[in-house]
């Protein structure tokens, strides 16, 4: 089955690229869509083979240019194969809709709630439906699952950028509708491939201390890597994969990057790609290298706190509907990074118990983010393809003209607030009770600073979650519509809906079923015996055990639970109201007879409390504009009041950065003096510091 995946994968890539290229204009997205799909079914395929205990490994010899192509599936592998696979299928099927003639997604955003885009760009082709974007679409999923499968360092290397390439093609589809489009894909650009250098670097440090480029030679040779050479891989793929994970602070090119991609590929990058930066971690730190020391560990659990703290403070005061799922990712990333963390520090004390159990956790949020996460970025695809809008303070009253894409979208709604019966909820409550149990006498004084506060920050990320979503579900699909153009909404064409629905599907079974994730993660961990001493989740039917600790939960029971507390209540007030004289007026509004969208509450008026609250952090900038009448200056024409939320992370760090190497690109000008004997030179002084460096370090 493994073999089978991934030729589909590799062969329908290539011949599904070539037959969109030449494929007429109006069955592209078709061929496009199926295609895209179809490589994602070989990445299910691949990925169920390697979970279910079969593995499997190739090797080309002479494909590439300085060694050989060798890929290899086990667990872990197959995990991150599904995830990415059944992704795809969700968007490829979607995109089959979202690309077709007649939507709004493909102009310049209105910035005013009331207009509307023209009729005539209205039915304009989107830059999403063009050749070069639909044949790249189907490139890109094949690189990212080939990714997981690569057992080599060259093989790793090649894919990974074919990965950023055709990723950083895709978020530029937009590049002459926006200039933000642009921007954004020099933000992207520049921050895939500075991680690139460091894990390229990280790599190739291992590879000559080991005397092999293989991941068997890695595996073999890691016990006798010196401390120095184990420390500086171990701090470069932490810069290298939490840079592509979306980690704070190297998340900078992520809320810029997803809002401008086509909506599908943001559900890609989202969903799908980011997880690449959390495989990487767990594949370098917990499998070649062996383990990671207590440092790394408390370090990572640091970097897991900041992101998921400052992502979905970001996110709770974002009104772009794309920008703040964007930031939820970084939150969300950052919760499986607590995992991560603290799984290195449970194991560096011996506890691998519970080493398994937060590991599990990162896993398995892993899973229950790409899922909704999916749910989300494709239903803001639908919203902005149907409005051209995806200002929250602009939307408003879709339930009413979107009733499918309104009900799938809460499903995903549920699973990121994290709230019972969701699928969030269930991996999150798994990271809370490893965390937890590992608080108690007897315990180390790292553990007994570092967990508690992480505990802390888990559960203030969870309760921020939940009013992030409150209001992008409640201002945005609820309540009375803000402009001409939500008020105008259709709904999405049935291959969105279908696509929206495969992914809702998934965060259903996880979040009512998580049990029957039990198995396959027993599975991935096995590949990672340092952090394994039982099978940290217990196979069963329903309700969800955890090996090793006191900790069980059953969300069907919960969700029939709460349908029959429901339906009793509705049931009780009936009964307890028959006989009363019924009469129909208006709902009581502070006096007003009918209601309006100018009295309801805004995306930024519901974020306004914590914005109070967390002032010092977020530091809003507000600009207050007062018009007078041309005849009085004392009566008022207008006032127009301003609020901007900037990243201060990104404000603070990287403009100092930017101008240091700008200052440094000036400077290496002068270097280039156009003399044969002066670039021998610096040859011969770049040797003799290669061989030094080897000399050290060897």
């Amino acid at each position: 089955m493994i073999q089978t995946g991934l030729w589909l994968v590799a062969l329908g890539a290539l011949v599904g690229a070539a037959a969109v290229v030449v494929a007429p204009e109006r069955r592209r997205h078709v061929v496009a869509g199926s295609v895209t799909a179809l490589v994602g079914v070989g990445g299910v395929l691949a990925g169920l083979g390697g979970l279910g205990g079969s593995t499997w490994t190739a090797v080309a010899p002479g494909l590439l240019p300085l060694g050989e192509a060798r890929l290899a599936v086990d667990a872990l592998s197959g995990a991150f194969l599904l995830l990415i696979g059944a992704v795809a299928v969700a968007a490829g099927v979607y995109g089959i809709g979202y690309t077709a003639p007649g939507g709004r997604h493909a102009q310049d955003l209105p910035a005013a709630h009331d207009q509307h885009l023209p009729d005539a760009a209205a039915h304009h082709a989107s830059p999403a439906a063009s050749r070069t974007a639909q044949a790249t679409v189907p490139l890109f999923v094949a690189a990212m699952l080939l990714v997981p499968a690569a057992a080599s360092v060259t093989t790793f290397l090649v894919l990974w950028e074919l990965m950023a390439l055709t990723s950083l093609l895709l978020v530029l589809t937009e590049h002459r509708l926006r200039a933000s489009v642009r921007e954004a894909g020099l933000w992207y650009a520049g921050m895939t491939h500075a991680g690139l250098v460091a894990i390229m670097t990280a790599f190739a440090l291992v590879a000559a201390n080991v005397g092999g480029e293989s991941f068997d030679a890695i595996r073999a040779g890691a016990a006798d890597l010196s401390p120095t050479v184990r420390t500086v891989a171990l701090v470069l793929v932490l810069l290298g994969f939490g840079s592509k994970a979306g980690m704070v602070p190297l998340h900078v090119w992520l809320p810029r990057a997803h809002p401008e991609a086509p909506s599908h590929v943001s559900a890609l990058m989202s969903a799908a790609m980011v997880k690449l930066g959390v495989y990487g971690l767990i594949r370098v730190a917990f499998d070649l290298l062996g383990g990671a020391p207590r440092w790394w560990g408390l370090l990572v659990l640091a970097l897991g706190c900041l992101s998921a703290l400052y992502g979905v403070l970001q996110a709770s005061v974002a009104v772009d509907l794309k920008r703040l799922l964007a930031y939820s990712t970084s939150e969300n990333v950052g919760l499986m990074l607590i995992g991560l963390g603290a799984a290195a520090v449970f194991a560096a004390d011996g506890n691998r118990v519970l080493a398994g159990v937060v590991m599990a956790a990162a896993v398995l949020h892993a899973f229950n983010h790409a899922a909704f996460k999916t749910v989300l970025f494709l239903g803001a695809g639908s919203v902005l393809r149907s409005t051209g809008l995806r200002d929250l303070d602009a939307l408003g009253g879709l339930v009413r003209r979107m009733p499918v894409t309104t009900a799938l979208v809460a499903v995903g709604t549920l699973g990121a607030a994290a709230l019972p019966p969701g699928n969030g909820f269930v991996s999150e409550w798994v990271l809370l009770q490893g965390l937890i149990h590992s608080v108690g006498p007897g315990g180390s004084p790292v553990v007994a600073v570092s967990i508690p506060v992480a505990v802390g920050v888990v559960a203030l990320t969870a309760g921020l979650g939940v009013a992030t979503f409150v209001k992008a579900f409640g201002v945005g699909f609820l309540a009375l519509p803000r402009s001409t153009a939500a008020a105008e909404a259709t709904e999405s064409p049935l291959p969105m809906r279908v696509g929206m629905g495969l992914a809702a599907g998934v965060c259903l079974a996880l979040g009512l079923l998580p049990a029957v994730a039990a198995r396959p993660l027993d599975r991935v961990l096995g590949v990672l015996p340092e952090v394994r001493s039982i099978d940290p989740l217990a196979d069963s039917a329903v309700t969800l055990r955890l090996n090793g600790i006191a900790g069980s939960m059953s969300p069907l029971v919960i969700a029939v639970g709460l349908v029959l507390a429901g339906t009793a209540v509705v049931a009780l007030v009936r009964r307890l109201s028959r006989g009363v004289p019924r009469r129909v007026a208006p709902a009581w509004g502070c006096g007003a007879i009918e209601r309006d969208p100018r009295q309801e509450y805004t995306a930024t008026s519901f974020a306004e409390p914590l914005t109070r609250v967390f002032d010092d952090v977020l530091r809003p900038e507000q600009d207050v504009d007062v018009t007078p009448l041309a005849e009085s200056r004392y009566l008022i024409e207008s006032v127009t009041f301003r609020q901007r939320v900037p990243d201060r992370l990104e404000a603070r760090i990287y403009p100092p950065l930017l101008a240091a190497a700008t200052a440094w690109g000036r400077w290496s000008r002068r270097l280039a003096r156009g003399s044969v004997h002066t670039y021998l030179a610096y040859g011969f002084v770049g040797l003799l510091a290669a061989l030094l460096l080897a000399g050290v370090t060897g």
